[in-house]
C-alpha cells in the first residue's frame, strides 16, 4: 500500500500530512517566519505518531508555489534533501490547487477561484472545477492586479472564492455567488489529496526536478551570466 508524505510552507501556514495504510494524519500551524525551524520537527512528530519510518515513504509531495519566495524555497530544500537521501521521487503540487481542494473539502465548493495575496498590489490567481473529487485547473494560473482577474469565459453556476487574495482585495475581484473565505491558507491534507491523484497517474518526478513556480518572471528568471 502506498505511503505518501506531503509538505507545504508556501504561505504563513506550515503543514505536513501522511498517507499510510489508507489513513491520513496531518499537522497544521500558522507560524509566519518559523517554517525553517518547525518543518522537520513536524515531519518527525507526524511519522512517530503514525508509527512509520521515513524509509517507508514511497514519494514526497510538496507545495511548489505560487506563494512566498522564501517559503517555497524552504519546502523544496527539505523535500529534495529527504528525497535524495531516500532515493524517492517527488510530486510537485500547485498551492492554488491546494486552496481549491481545501474549499472542496471544507465548503463543498465544486468551482473555486483561488487567490493568494502576492503583495505588490497583485494576486496569484487560478480557477478550478471539481472532477471526481479532484480540483482541476481551468485555463492557466497567473499573477496580476485584482481588477484583471476573471472567471473562465464559459463560467456558469456557483463559484467560491478561496485564499488571502480575497481577504485583501475582495472588492476588486470578481463577485462570487457562493461565498468566499479570505483567510484560507493551503493545507497539506489537501495537498496530499491532490498528490494521490498525481501518483496514481504516474506523475512523480526525480528529486532534482523539484522546481518552484513563482509566476513572477522577475523573481523566477535566473540572472544572466556576466
Amino acid at each position: 500500500m502506498t505511503t505518501l508524505l506531503a509538505l507545504d510552507t508556501a504561505t504563513e501556514a506550515c503543514s505536513v500530512a501522511l498517507l499510510h495504510d489508507g489513513e491520513v494524519l496531518s499537522h497544521y500551524e500558522v507560524i509566519p517566519r518559523l517554517h525553517a525551524q518547525r518543518l522537520l520537527p513536524m515531519v518527525k512528530t507526524l511519522l512517530e505518531e503514525a508509527g512509520v519510518a521515513l524509509s517507508a515513504v514511497d514519494a514526497i509531495a510538496f507545495g511548489r508555489g505560487p506563494g512566498a519566495f522564501t517559503g517555497v524555497r524552504i519546502a523544496i530544500g527539505v523535500v529534495q534533501g529527504l528525497a535524495f537521501a531516500l532515493e524517492r521521487p517527488v510530486l510537485p503540487v500547485s498551492d492554488l490547487a491546494v486552496l481549491a481542494q481545501r474549499a472542496l473539502r471544507e465548503h463543498g465548493a465544486q468551482q473555486v477561484a483561488a487567490a493568494i495575496d502576492a503583495r505588490m498590489d497583485e494576486v496569484y490567481w487560478g480557477c478550478y472545477r471539481a472532477e471526481q473529487g479532484e480540483m482541476r485547473l481551468l485555463g492557466a494560473e497567473a499573477v496580476l492586479p485584482p481588477e484583471l482577474a476573471a472567471l473562465p469565459r464559459d463560467a456558469a453556476g456557483d463559484w467560491f472564492g478561496a485564499g488571502t487574495g480575497w481577504g485583501t482585495h475582495a472588492l476588486r475581484l470578481p463577485a462570487m455567488l457562493a461565498g468566499q473565505d479570505g483567510a484560507m491558507l493551503p493545507h497539506a491534507e489537501d495537498l496530499l489529496a491532490l498528490a494521490r491523484f498525481a501518483w496514481a497517474r504516474g506523475e512523480a518526478v526525480a528529486a532534482d526536478e523539484a522546481q518552484p513556480v513563482y509566476l513572477r518572471d522577475q523573481v523566477a528568471t535566473p540572472k544572466a551570466p556576466q
